[in-house]
Order: C-alpha cells, then sequence, then structure tokens
C-alpha cells in the first residue's frame, strides 16, 4: 500500500488534468450547446428536413456523452478527494488508504481514455471507418503479411468492442491475400483507426524461402470515414459503371450461383470499389456506395492537405522508404512507428491486436501544442 503523501501527489496531479480536461472540453459551452440543440429538436418543422435533423441528432448525442463522461469523472475525483481527508485526519485508518489508492487507479485509467477522446475533434472522427489494405512489393510475401495484418487489425476491433466485417477480399495468387476491406464499425472507430494509414513493413526470415533468407514484405494501409448519405457528396449515376459478377469464397450456393456481387467505378476519378460479403445484390450495392461515398470525400480532403505525399511519399509507392512502421521478426524482434517513434519489443502482442500503443502515441503526438492537456 502506498503512502499518504504519495497517494496526494497523485491526486493533485489528477485534480490538475481533470480541471486542464473540463477547461479543454469547454463543458458549459458544451451545455448550452445541448441546451440550443433540444430547443431545435423540439420545433414542430424538425423532422422537414432528414439531413439536418440527422446532423442536429448526431451532435446531441456525441455533446451529451462528452459532458456525462467528464461529470461522472468529476463524481470520482471528489469522492477521492474526501477519501484522502479522512486518511489525513485518521492516519492509523489503513481502509481510507486502500479505498483511495484503488480509486486512484481507476481515475487514471479514465482520466487517459477521456483525454485520448479529446483528441478526435475531427469532423468525421465519430464515424465507422472502411479499412483497406492492398499488398505491395514482395509477391507472395506481400500477400502473405496483408493476411497477419488482417488479422491484427481483426483482434484489435474485437479488443476495442468494435464489429469488423470483410466486405471484399482478394486472395493472392499462391498464398495470402492481395487486397482486403474492412468495415469496422463502433464509436470513434475512424478516429482511431485513421492513425493506421500508410505502409506496413515486415522484416522476417521466409517461410516461403528454402534457404531461409530474410525478406522484406510491404503493405498499405488506408483508412477513410464512412460518409452517409448526407448530401456532402454529390454522385451522379453518370458517373458509374456498375458490374456484378458471382461471389467467390465462402457463401452458401446461393451466394456463389447468383450475381449478388458488386464492382462500381466511378468514371471521373477511376476509384473501384466492391462488395460481395453480402447474399442481396442490392445489400452489396448499398454497401459499396458507402465504401465509393467514403473514398471520394477522403480524396477531396488528400487533396486539400496533400496527405498523399505525407503518408505515402510523393509517389504513393507500396515500397521501402515510404513506410510508417516497421515489424521486424528475425534476427532481433521489434515493431517501431517512425513517426511518433513509440516502440515495443513484445512482436506477438501487437500481432495478437495491441495496436492502441501506437495509435494513441500519434494521436498525441499528431496534436497542436494548444491540445495538450497540461500533466501528460
Amino acid at each position: 500500500m502506498r503512502e499518504l503523501a504519495e497517494l496526494a501527489a497523485a491526486a493533485d496531479d489528477i485534480n490538475a488534468r481533470t480541471a486542464a480536461l473540463e477547461t479543454f472540453l469547454n463543458v458549459g459551452g458544451m451545455k448550452s450547446e445541448i441546451a440550443a440543440l433540444e430547443e431545435a429538436m423540439a420545433a414542430p418543422n424538425f423532422w422537414n428536413d432528414q439531413n439536418s435533423s440527422r446532423e442536429i441528432g448526431s451532435k446531441l448525442h456525441t455533446a451529451k456523452q462528452k459532458v456525462v463522461s467528464i461529470e461522472n469523472l468529476k463524481k470520482i475525483v471528489d469522492d477521492m478527494n474526501v477519501l484522502l481527508e479522512l486518511a489525513s485526519i485518521e492516519q492509523e485508518n489503513s481502509e481510507y488508504l486502500a479505498e483511495a489508492e484503488s480509486t486512484i487507479g481507476k481515475i487514471f485509467t479514465n482520466l487517459d481514455k477521456l483525454e485520448l477522446a479529446s483528441y478526435l475533434t475531427g469532423k468525421h472522427d465519430n464515424c465507422n471507418a472502411i479499412l483497406s489494405i492492398h499488398a505491395g512489393a514482395g509477391g507472395t510475401e506481400s500477400c502473405d503479411w496483408t493476411d497477419m495484418i488482417l488479422r491484427m487489425y481483426m483482434r484489435w476491433a474485437e479488443r476495442n468492442g468494435f464489429e469488423a466485417e470483410i466486405q471484399d477480399m482478394q486472395p493472392g495468387e499462391e498464398a495470402g491475400i492481395n487486397s482486403v476491406t474492412v468495415r469496422i464499425v463502433g464509436e470513434n472507430a475512424y478516429g482511431y483507426a485513421k492513425a493506421e494509414r500508410g505502409v506496413h513493413r515486415l522484416v522476417r526470415i521466409s517461410p516461403f524461402d528454402a534457404n531461409r533468407r530474410r525478406h522484406t514484405s510491404f503493405c498499405a494501409v488506408d483508412v477513410t470515414a464512412e460518409i452517409e448519405n448526407d448530401g456532402e457528396i454529390e454522385i451522379s449515376d453518370a458517373d458509374l459503371r456498375i458490374d456484378t459478377y458471382r461471389s467467390s469464397g465462402k457463401g452458401g450456393q446461393h451466394v456463389n450461383k447468383t450475381e449478388s456481387a458488386i464492382r462500381i467505378t466511378h468514371i471521373p476519378t477511376g476509384i473501384v470499389v466492391t462488395c460481395q460479403n453480402e447474399r442481396s445484390q442490392h445489400k452489396n450495392k448499398e454497401s459499396a456506395m458507402k465504401n465509393l461515398r467514403s473514398r471520394l470525400y477522403e480524396k477531396i480532403e488528400d487533396e486539400k492537405r496533400s496527405a498523399l505525399e505525407k503518408f505515402y511519399g510523393p509517389k504513393g509507392e507500396i515500397s521501402w522508404g515510404n513506410q510508417i512502421r516497421s515489424y521486424v521478426f528475425q534476427p532481433y524482434q521489434m515493431v517501431k512507428d517512425l513517426r511518433s517513434g513509440a516502440e515495443t519489443s513484445n512482436v506477438q502482442d501487437v500481432m495478437d491486436g495491441n495496436v492502441d500503443q501506437f495509435i494513441h502515441a500519434w494521436l498525441k503526438a499528431g496534436c497542436p501544442a494548444e491540445r495538450k492537456i497540461s500533466g501528460e
């Protein structure tokens, strides 16, 4: 059990960070915003404009969640301060110290999560994410690496309570996966997953090489926010070429014997999206259109901020020199993010889905100075 002085120092840190977080989130302003949004929703003609009503409802839900989270944190912090005060009065009572220590541990966990969530201020950070993985330089090696990266993100989604569904998958010629698209559903899925956008590099002794030589493989991860059809992205039917084909892989006789899979090509940009995981052609088309809308929105954003150079290099190559993270299996074990400097030697833990350490480091490192929470 920690001494009273040590617990008091931890409590001072918590109080300072909680106050800074409350100021940063502007809780008072959010309460005024909630009142205004609730007043707008009470208007007789509120539901006349579906796009506007959906946007207002989403803003209200997000604001309420933030206010409830910070107010619940403040209640626990108040309890902690009372416990420490009682412990200082009755110094021989170890029960207060034990309870205060347990409460402080819980507060630090909640505070870390709230501080991290405060970095997600992007317009679509609270949206679902569409994650695409493509094999790069390395042939069969890279296809196998793409398969491994897919498993890593499926496990990451499971760890974080997200739902992950594979929308389209193209197998490699000999092994692994050439490309795959996954829809990740959950609160702030895109806000967190966007940190993974870039080229991922693997160094290992190849299981496909009889001479046991070391190989380097690459795959590219692209992440876009799932944009609802709210009029923000206009898509003309004349700009689309829609092809149907039979689904491949698992799915039963109905899926494999009917042309339920959909491929949509956006002619002006050349963007191609596919979906074949649903039994219904209509549902596959709906999912593919969501994917296309998200890709078009991200393309517009990329053009504004030249993000392709930032993440993939000037030529967008999925190869040496453009990676954001290196995974070394042999001759030593290390995973290192080249943007934030975060690294670990526990490679197996990372491949089992513990990617949060890199996502959190990237979010914190990528925030402007004025957004930093004091005490970090």
